[in-house]
């Protein structure tokens, strides 16, 4: 019974009470400090910070390596945590329960199976990273950063979305969605991956033999792909990353990849560049 439990979201009291915490001064902070945010109606904040207040109310979220989280840093956590869901159910986030912040990156242990069959494990620097059915852990120095459309809270959540349907492959449940069926989303991602990859491949074949593709000399040409080429890793990451650029930079993905974009507007149920005109 008490690992049914685990997870699930605040009753509507607490609700109500962590919302009535939240001082007016602090929101208009948040919303301020983040120009997608501040983008929103007056209706939309005013939903957003019930959505927020949700997320407060059901998860711990916890600072590491002596972190202390300030009511700022919550509430900033929580309001981008919470876009993808302005107009969705917070029910979609339930399942886990803590959300744990670093001070900056952190390291993950890793392991990969070549086709030869060899493991190999290898540790990688990471700003995030989304646990099926564990918590969800943050850089909050990563969380500051803001060029393009990378956010690295609503990359982690949209993965909390994905991995609600029962795996991540880039599809989240449609089960709230009558009008997407998953034969029209499978097609349009791989689609849109696929055309997605096309155009990554084309830029590093035009970066000069002279220049490190991993260099801050190459961002030059990456810069011409509508999105952060992590996306072409596989269909789960291509979600992720598109669900940050959908929210943050929408109109490069939009003139790029019409079809995606749209799809992602149906699931979403808002459009960032018809709030933002």
């Amino acid at each position: 019974m008490l690992r049914w439990l685990k997870g699930r979201g605040a009753r509507p009291s607490a609700v109500a009470e962590m919302q009535s915490r939240i001082s007016p001064r602090l929101w208009r902070q948040v919303l301020d400090a983040y120009p997608f945010l501040a983008a929103l109606t007056a209706d939309e904040a005013a939903q957003l910070l019930a959505r927020a207040a949700w997320l407060l109310a059901s998860k711990n979220i916890n600072g590491a390596q002596g972190l202390e989280v300030s009511d700022f840093m919550r509430l900033s956590i929580a309001a981008q945590a919470s876009l993808p869901i302005l107009n969705l159910a917070p029910e979609l986030y339930e399942g886990w329960d803590e959300i744990i912040v670093y001070p900056a990156g952190f390291r993950v242990p890793r392991s990969r199976q070549d086709e030869d069959g060899v493991v190999h494990e290898y540790i990688e620097d990471a700003a995030g990273e989304a646990w099926d059915g564990g918590p969800l852990v943050l850089s909050w120095e990563d969380t500051q950063l803001s060029e393009g459309g990378f956010n690295v809270v609503i990359h982690e959540f949209a993965h909390k979305l994905d991995l609600r349907s029962g795996f991540a492959d880039g599809m989240p449940s449609l089960a709230a969605h009558p009008d997407l069926t998953p034969r029209t989303w499978r097609r349009v991602l791989d689609d849109s991956m696929d055309r997605f990859i096309a155009a990554l491949d084309a830029v590093e074949a035009a970066i000069p033999p002279d220049v490190d593709p991993d260099s801050e000399e190459a961002d030059a040409w990456y810069g011409q792909l509508p999105m952060d080429p992590y996306a072409a890793t596989d269909e789960a990451e291509f979600f992720a990353v598109s669900s940050e650029h959908f929210f943050v930079d929408p109109y490069p993905m939009r003139q790029a990849l019409p079809q995606w974009y749209e799809l992602l507007k149906a699931y979403y149920r808002q459009d960032p560049l018809e709030r933002r005109a």
